[in-house]
Order: C-alpha cells, then sequence, then structure tokens
C-alpha cells in the first residue's frame, strides 16, 4: 500500500460502517491521504467529510471539494437520497468514490479512532479543562518534545470536529500524542474520549466558561471528568489538588495523582517578575519562563505534572520552560510606546479575575487602562457575572476602563458612582476612536474579552500611539468624562459572534 495512504477505502468503510459507491475493487490499496472538512482546505487525494450545521451544509460543497482534489467524501445517507443535490451524479462524473454513512460527523469521529488504533506503541496524553488547555498543551510539548517525537492539535483544533482532524497527523515515528479537548456542549467531552483513548489525562482547572450551557460549575466538573470514562486501569488521572471540584474529578478511582507545585521536589524557588515572567528553579537551576502571571505558572506546572509521567529528564523540563513563548491573544505583552497585554483569545469570570489580578501587580510608573469586552456563552448568569466584573473593576488598580459589548452594560451600571473613570459603547469604531483619543505613551493597556469581542483590532491604533497622536492633546481624565457619559447611551443592532470552546 502506497505509504502515503492513511486509510484504504475499505478500511475507512468499516471503520464507519458505510456504504462504498463507486468504488472498484481492482485497486485494494486505494485510499484518502488527507481529510478536510472545508472545501478550501481540500488537497489532492483528500477525504472530504461533509458535515451539516445550522448555517452551512457540507454536502453543497462536494462537487467544489473533488474539483480541488478530493478522491472521496463522506456523506450522509439522507443527503445522498436528496436528488436535488446529485452526490451520486457529481461522483460518478469525477471518477471519485462516496461512502455513504447516517451521520457524518460520528463517522468522522470513528474514522480517527480506527485510525489511532493503528499505532498501539503512541503514548495518548489528552488535556481538558475550563480554562489553560492550549497553553498547557504548549508547554507540555515544549518540555517532552526536547526528548521525543510529539504530535499535538494545531492551534486550538479541540473540539468534535478538531480533535478526529488533529488524530490524522499522526505517523508512526510519533512517540507522545497530546490533545487538548474542549467542549461547547453536554456529552462532547466523552465523545473526544472515545476517539483518543487517553492513557494519561489531566484537567487543569473548573471555572464559569459556559457555565451557560450546562447550568453549573458542578456539571461542568461531571463534563470534563469524562476524559477519564475510557480508562481500563492502568492510566493516570492527573488532577488539579485545590480544585474545589478535585472530588468529583476524582471520582474515587484508581491512577488518580493529585498536582500542584507542592508534587515536586525539583521545584525551588519562584520569583514573579511581572512582565516579564516568571523565573523557575528547578533542580537547583534556575530559568526565565516568559508567560506572565500566576495563572500560567499554574499551567506550567500542569505541563509538568505531564512531563513526569512520560517521563522526560529534569533537563528537558527546565528547556521546555525557557523555551515556551506566548500564543496570540493569550498572555502576550507587546511593548511599544504603549505596552498591551493582549489576553483577548477568550473569556469568563474566572480569566478576567487572574487578568485583572495580573495587571493589578504589575509594577507601572504609568497609568492602567483596561479594556473589557463582553464574557459570552455565561447563559442566564451573565448579567451577575457582569456586575461581578464592575465589583472587580472598583478596586481594581486601573487609571480608565474601557467597556465592549452589551453584556458589559452591567458592569457600567456597576460602576456607576465609583472612583473608576470608565467609558461603555457596543460599537467598535465609536471604541477605537475613543480609545486613540485617550491612550498616550506609557500606558500600560489590558485588552480582554470573550474571542467573539475581537479586541486584538485595538493593537494597531495602540501600537501607533505616541506617532500619530499629537503630543501637545490633552488626555485628560476629567476631560475625557464627557466622552464617557456619551457612551453609556450608545446602541448598536450588531452583537458579538459566539465564543470559542472552553
Amino acid at each position: 500500500m502506497d505509504k502515503s495512504i492513511l486509510m484504504t477505502f475499505e478500511e475507512l468503510s468499516e471503520a464507519v460502517k458505510g456504504g462504498l459507491f463507486f468504488y472498484t475493487a481492482k485497486d485494494d490499496a486505494a485510499g484518502f491521504s488527507s481529510v478536510a472538512i472545508d472545501s478550501r482546505n481540500v488537497k489532492p487525494g483528500s477525504l472530504f467529510v461533509a458535515l451539516a450545521g445550522l448555517v452551512q451544509d457540507g454536502h453543497r460543497y462536494v462537487e467544489a471539494g473533488f474539483k480541488a482534489g478530493a478522491c472521496a467524501a463522506l456523506v450522509s445517507k439522507d443527503r445522498f437520497a436528496d436528488a436535488g443535490l446529485g452526490l451520486a451524479e457529481t461522483a460518478k462524473k469525477m471518477g471519485a468514490v462516496l461512502i455513504v454513512v447516517e451521520d457524518t460527523l460520528a463517522s468522522l469521529q470513528d474514522a480517527a479512532a480506527a485510525y489511532l488504533a493503528r499505532f498501539p506503541a503512541l503514548l495518548k496524553v489528552g488535556i481538558t479543562g475550563s480554562s489553560g488547555k492550549t497553553t498547557t498543551k504548549e508547554i507540555a510539548a515544549a518540555m517532552i518534545g526536547r526528548e521525543k517525537s510529539v504530535v499535538m492539535n494545531p492551534g486550538n483544533l479541540n473540539s468534535e470536529t478538531g480533535l478526529p482532524l488533529s488524530v490524522f497527523n499522526v505517523r508512526s515515528f510519533h512517540e507522545v500524542g497530546i490533545f487538548e479537548m474542549g467542549m461547547n456542549r453536554k456529552g462532547e467531552i466523552l465523545e473526544l474520549a472515545r476517539v483518543l483513548k487517553p492513557q494519561i489525562a489531566l484537567v487543569t482547572n473548573i471555572g464559569q466558561a459556559h457555565i451557560g450551557l450546562l447550568g453549573s460549575k458542578e456539571q461542568i466538573a461531571l463534563e470534563k471528568a469524562a476524559i477519564f470514562s475510557q480508562f481500563t486501569g492502568n492510566e493516570t488521572a492527573l488532577v488539579p489538588a485545590h480544585d474545589e471540584y478535585a472530588g468529583i474529578l476524582a471520582g474515587g478511582g484508581e491512577g488518580v495523582v493529585f498536582y500542584d507545585e507542592s508534587l515536586f521536589k525539583e521545584l525551588g524557588a519562584v520569583r514573579y517578575r511581572g512582565l516579564e515572567g516568571t523565573g523557575i528553579v528547578w533542580e537547583g537551576k534556575e530559568v526565565r519562563f516568559s508567560l506572565p502571571g500566576k495563572h500560567n505558572f499554574a499551567n506550567a506546572m500542569a505541563a509538568a505534572a505531564i512531563a513526569k509521567q512520560i517521563p522526560v529528564s529534569a533537563e528537558a523540563i527546565r528547556a521546555g520552560l525557557e523555551s515556551v513563548k506566548p500564543l496570540f491573544g493569550r498572555s502576550e505583552i507587546l511593548s511599544g510606546p504603549v505596552t498591551i497585554v493582549r489576553d483577548c483569545y477568550n473569556a469568563n469570570p474566572d480569566s478576567v479575575e487572574e487578568a485583572l489580578a495580573f495587571c493589578d501587580s504589575a509594577e507601572w510608573t504609568g497609568r492602567k487602562v483596561y479594556v473589557l469586552g463582553s464574557m459570552l456563552e455565561l447563559g442566564a448568569r451573565s448579567p451577575a457575572a457582569h456586575r461581578g466584573l464592575g465589583r472587580l473593576l472598583l478596586s481594581s488598580k486601573a487609571d480608565m476602563v474601557f467597556l465592549y459589548g452589551k453584556e458589559t452594560q452591567d458592569a457600567a451600571a456597576a460602576l456607576e458612582g465609583g472612583k473608576v473613570s470608565h467609558f461603555y459603547t457596543d460599537n467598535m469604531d465609536v471604541l477605537k476612536q475613543n480609545i486613540a483619543r485617550f491612550v498616550c505613551p506609557g500606558d500600560l493597556v489590558l485588552l480582554k474579552g470573550s474571542r467573539g469581542c475581537a479586541l486584538e483590532q485595538l493593537t494597531g491604533i495602540l501600537s501607533n500611539t505616541g506617532y500619530s497622536q499629537d503630543k501637545d492633546a490633552d488626555h485628560d481624565l476629567a476631560e475625557f468624562g464627557t466622552i464617557q457619559d456619551a457612551g453609556h447611551v450608545l446602541e448598536t443592532a450588531a452583537g458579538p459572534a459566539a465564543e470559542g470552546r472552553h
């Protein structure tokens, strides 16, 4: 069989219990060499998986996938029977194969599980939690990759589709697979655990991310605990020792290791250096860990707990800590006329509190300006959570607060009458104009909000502050108060997009 082929069509058909159409058995080595769920990502030899979503139906793009080079498409039985789509005629005309199944999403996951089962020597690591998953994965990979061949999810492809697609990156030379697992609906972690079947699984924490979907932190803990659901007796569950839901996560099962910094006899002094990161002494030698804040130190300790289970050497752990850099929108420190703390990949009450605590603790001679976007997907708890944000800001060290997104009106209301100057709007253009007007060189600016707020749009304006502004411009808080008052009554029809997966 061609080594570039991931699975033959017959192997795929067996894995997903699907019917093969327009396949000729004369070439029993025929198969696919990559997988795509977007016709724009198809390569020659791809399997195109047609997924039906709320907005788009992938079955309408099967022909586009074939034209881009897909050799086969995974389609659902009901769409295959839809004469209006003409899937059979399209495949026959283009000499491509169709695999017809009941549910294309479930079949993508089944295919990924079957593919992964072909690598019994691969040590599989799963990571989930309310926050810190991607950062923990990246740090763990940086440590373990010093001594082992590692494969992991690209970026944060951790969803019901992202994890299965990532699994198809595994090759025979890989020794360790590190995969994060996110969710935005009940039962999703269980589905992903059935695909990965991790031998080492870690939960970073239980927070309020997506509490609007599951209703309570206890339900979130039960959902996250499903990462351990495929254990058969020889696996290791890594549970955060001081999390209030550690007992639920552990579940009384065997193979549980409770981790925190006290787990490591190798850990010496820890020196928090604000925006410059953290000095960590590991087995007598200090390294600079560039990701700032106590929350990122916690992520580093979670990664070290994984690395110790592999295991790798102390030198590999030190080298991994030293080498890791912030990912886009996750604790990035951007230096310039204005120093930006860009932490706007996602937001929930826990991560926002961490970001505020970090910026409050940073030693800074200039002003501190906090730009907070809406925390999305909190459901009925959203008003209370945003009022809580307002109360946090009242006791913060912010010299000025900008609030963006309709949900932050509740935070603005909590700030009324307090001593913290603030400005509210749900119009991005208005936000840009007033930030450009207010911020000046020497300021420290925090950008923190849910993914749908896209606060990274402000980076260019902030980066150019000091070059484009009139040096004599007045950035006085008192003068800005009139703009602040106007901001409270601004209304727009457009709302932010949905938050990412946690």
